[in-house]
């Protein structure tokens, strides 16, 4: 047995090898990329069935399947297949036409019979030649006697060998002969073992992504149709042509002598019976006059409600397909305005959750969420480092830092759209996120006794809401799109956490956004009042390699009265974020006054000397024990988390 492995730049086939338990690899994960061996430029087009059986160690010794074998998703073979089906058709079209019209048979049609025969003659030697996937190891099977066995105790070897033979010329060689109607006819019906090829064909199709599968299931059922309409027809004028008093027919009746009339005369009133039957019209000028007759029509008519049901449903589904999407969009649109009229929201929010849900949808296709979801981590970041790797490495934040935390940051961000006049961050919010434009512009305003003022604009590669996330404090702009625009949403949290781990990237960072701050202009400045005494006094210090991050200072949080840094001389700048804790001034055990319930927020400074002092500062007393909420005493502040509830008494 063998498994093909499908390469983009060479064809390799891998068969199992006998191996010692000391030459056997261990079971690591193995990848088989399957390809035929011609070359398969659609990957859909390739059975997703060819894969190894988990546990299956595969040799990479051999590189090919045994001589005279033929892989069955060759390139080539599937052409022979698809030449098939073309016969097939023909094949789909001549039975039933030459059962009703026998003369046919054996004039013109013929020849065309002996040579149709005579191809599918070879595609059955051809088949002793197809390697097989066993479906207990899920490899390829190469060995000529296991695929002729295979092939010969199936159905399939005898349906192929009776569907082939030309019975008719048989009988003419061995008796002299010719024979007319009878057995024959019906003998000749077993060419229609050959649809399943038809039906095979088309479930390929369906799952090939180079074809429409609308156009493909509609081609399907057109064709399940005509062929129904084509046989019921035919049949039914079979029943005429061999019925004792051809006068008393469905077509006797009309048609005299209708035996020696032209045949196309016959099949255009079988085939207009049958459509008129199929469709439930019904005009009774054609009608069963005999018995024989009036039972086919019952169970051709009982067939029809089956037929009927199952066109209807699969035109249903696939127009309700197509049109899913349009449904689900109204009826988000119909719940927004709903709730923004029950909860009388203003015209303005209302506009905006009205542009949010219709663009929502429109990028659908682009934001593709659910599909990214199933993808693995690794081919995810792959995507997002393709998208959006340039546009990260060009913010200013970023320019210098390591490749290996640009990595890191573009692996977690998430890409969204936002439609013209839509706030993408509130003043005074919690600096959850930041963002950096990828596309479209922005306005970043403030407001001033209640009246809007514009600040700045910010268009491609530029940031928005990073001086809130840097300086722990409530943003300090509201951030608005002039235009459609789409962004990257980076998380405070995350962010810091990558960062902590890169020092020497977070020192570039703080360098690259003090002198961004030196360029602010003055009318943005003046909307943080720390941040001019901040920079007019500001010292960046540079720390040696083996002296770590833990030293430097942490810089200060002037816009929120509950956060204070560690020193009140002029703020210098960390090389990395500051840690927020929880300070208490109490056991944990105790019960506090209400002031002290919720704590005082933080920077964790760099030593206990300083938390000691700082506590006191902050609750009026002197304390010389740290306790975490659990009771554990705290022996080092490197040991520390953001949010920790510290307990200083």
């Amino acid at each position: 047995m063998c498994v093909v492995h499908l390469d983009q730049k060479k064809n390799r086939i891998f068969r199992p090898a006998k191996m010692s338990s000391e030459t056997r690899p261990s079971p690591v994960p193995l990848l088989y990329r399957r390809r035929s061996s011609g070359e398969i430029r659609n990957l859909t087009s390739v059975s997703s069935s060819l894969l190894p059986a988990f546990g299956t160690v595969v040799d990479e010794g051999y590189s090919q399947l045994r001589k005279y074998v033929i892989a069955p998703y060759d390139r080539r073979y599937r052409w022979w297949q698809t030449f098939l089906v073309v016969l097939v058709v023909y094949s789909a079209w001549a039975s039933p036409f030459e059962l009703a019209f026998g003369k046919i048979a054996i004039g013109s049609l013929m020849p065309v019979d002996l040579a149709v025969d005579a191809l599918f003659a070879a595609d059955i030697i051809v088949t002793f030649f197809v390697a097989y996937l066993d479906k207990s190891t899920y490899l390829l099977v190469d060995e000529h006697k296991k695929i002729a066995l295979r092939y010969v105790r199936k159905l399939w070897f005898p349906m192929d060998v009776a569907s082939t033979l030309p019975f008719q010329l048989i009988y003419r060689i061995l008796t002299g002969r010719t024979s007319h109607g009878g057995l024959f006819d019906f003998l000749n019906m077993l060419r229609l073992w050959r649809l399943r090829r038809v039906s095979e064909l088309f479930t390929r199709l369906e799952k090939d992504t180079r074809f429409s599968y609308f156009w493909t299931r509609y081609i399907k059922l057109i064709c399940v149709t005509l062929f129904a309409v084509h046989s019921a027809g035919c049949f039914y004028f079979w029943l005429a042509i061999h019925h004792k008093k051809p006068e008393d027919t469905w077509i006797g009746t009309l048609v005299q002598d209708f035996k020696h009339r032209s045949i196309w005369l016959g099949y255009t009133y079988s085939i207009y019976w049958s459509v008129v039957t199929l469709t439930t019209v019904g005009y009774g000028d054609l009608h069963a006059v005999n018995t024989g007759e009036k039972v086919f029509n019952m169970l051709y008519m009982l067939f029809n409600i089956g037929l009927t049901a199952y066109l209807i449903g699969n035109m249903t589904i696939l127009i309700v397909h197509s049109a899913l999407r349009t449904f689900v969009m109204r009826d988000a649109i119909n719940k927004t305005l709903r709730y923004a009229s029950k909860n009388r929201l203003p015209e303005g929010l209302r506009e905006q959750m009205l542009a949010h849900v219709q663009l929502k949808f429109k990028t659908a296709e682009l934001k593709q969420e659910q599909v990214l979801e199933d993808l693995p981590k690794a081919i995810r970041s792959g995507i997002a480092q393709h998208l959006f790797w340039k546009t990260v490495e060009e913010a200013y934040l970023f320019k210098g830092i390591s490749e290996d935390l640009i990595v890191q940051l573009v692996s977690e961000i998430k890409a969204e759209y936002f439609p013209p006049k839509m706030d993408i961050i509130l003043q005074n919010e919690i600096p959850t996120d930041f963002y950096i434009i990828v596309s479209g512009a922005v306005d970043m305003v403030t407001y001033k006794n209640g009246t809007e003022q514009f600040l700045l604009k910010l268009g491609s590669a530029d940031m928005a809401g990073e001086i809130g996330v840097i300086f722990n404090i409530p943003q300090p702009f509201t951030v608005r799109t002039r235009r459609l625009s789409q962004v990257i949403r980076i998380s405070h949290h995350g962010f810091k956490e990558m960062v902590q781990q890169h020092g020497e990237d977070g020192t570039k960072m703080i360098n690259n956004f003090i002198q961004y701050l030196k360029g602010l202009k003055q009318e943005v400045l003046e909307e943080i009042p720390f941040l001019t005494e901040l920079l007019g006094g500001l010292t960046i210090e540079h720390t040696a390699p083996n002296e770590g991050t833990q030293n430097h200072e942490a810089m200060s949080c002037h816009g929120d009265p509950n956060v204070e840094g560690t020193q009140e001389t002029s703020p210098t700048v960390s090389s990395t974020l500051p840690i927020r804790v929880i300070v208490h001034g109490h056991h944990p055990n105790e019960n506090a006054i209400e002031d002290d319930m919720m704590g005082k927020l933080i920077n964790l400074p760099d030593s206990t000397e300083d938390l000691f002092r700082l506590a006191e500062k902050k609750f009026g007393k002197r304390g010389s024990t740290i306790l975490m909420a659990d009771g554990s005493e705290v022996e080092e502040l490197s040991a520390l988390r953001e949010n920790d509830h510290l307990f200083i008494f």
